[in-house]
C-alpha cells in the first residue's frame, strides 16, 4: 500500500482509497480528494509536514498524518 505520503514532489498519482473515519474522512473529501481523483505533489517542507499538493486545480496543504491516509497509484 502506497500513500500519499510517500509520493515525491513533482509526481502525480491517483487517489485509490481513503481510510480513516468519520470527521477526518469526510474533512479530507470536502476538500476534493476523493477515489479516482488525480493528485499532483508540488512539494513538501523541509520536515515534511505539510505536503502541498494540486487536486481538482486547487493548491491545498495537508498534515502528513492526513496524507498517511490517503491510499494512491
Amino acid at each position: 500500500m502506497k500513500t500519499l505520503r510517500q509520493v515525491k514532489a513533482g509526481d502525480t498519482v491517483k487517489v485509490v482509497r481513503l481510510h480513516g473515519e468519520g470527521a477526518v474522512k469526510r474533512r479530507i473529501m470536502d476538500m476534493g480528494i476523493t477515489r479516482g481523483v488525480e493528485v499532483s505533489v508540488r512539494k513538501t517542507a523541509p520536515l515534511g509536514d505539510p505536503v502541498e499538493i494540486t487536486v481538482r486545480g486547487y493548491e491545498l496543504s495537508i498534515r502528513k498524518a492526513d496524507a498517511d491516509m490517503i491510499e494512491v497509484e
